[in-house]
């Protein structure tokens, strides 16, 4: 399977907006459910969301900023991120469920 590809990503001041993309075409995954996570320089991994058969879900740390959308014509799952926080400072990753390979993921920084 090869890896999804994210782009979107920049730099933006706080309170900001920032839309994310992840290209799934050609990538063949159970029920369309798909991930995203981020990860912080010296910290792990961690999940932000997931578009499931049953809904989409996120973690409490973005809920109410942070919203899953999906383009099938695009094949483009999107992640909308609006009222950014520089904790939210981090390269940003999508992955299918269960996962396949990383790909490169999309830098996504937060600063005045």
């Amino acid at each position: 399977q090869v890896p999804l590809v994210e782009s979107g990503g920049g730099s933006v001041q706080p309170g900001g907006s920032l839309r994310l993309s992840c290209a799934t075409s050609g990538v063949a995954f159970t029920g369309n459910a798909l991930s995203w996570y981020r990860q912080a320089p010296g910290k792990q991994r961690e999940w932000v969301g997931s578009a499931r058969p049953d809904g989409r879900h996120y973690a409490e740390f973005v809920k109410g900023r942070f919203s899953m959308s999906r383009d099938n014509a695009k094949s483009i799952v999107y992640l909308q991120m609006n009222n950014l926080e520089s904790e939210d400072t981090a390269r940003y990753y999508c992955n299918t469920i269960p996962w396949g390979p990383w790909g490169q993921g999309t830098q996504v920084t937060v600063s005045s």
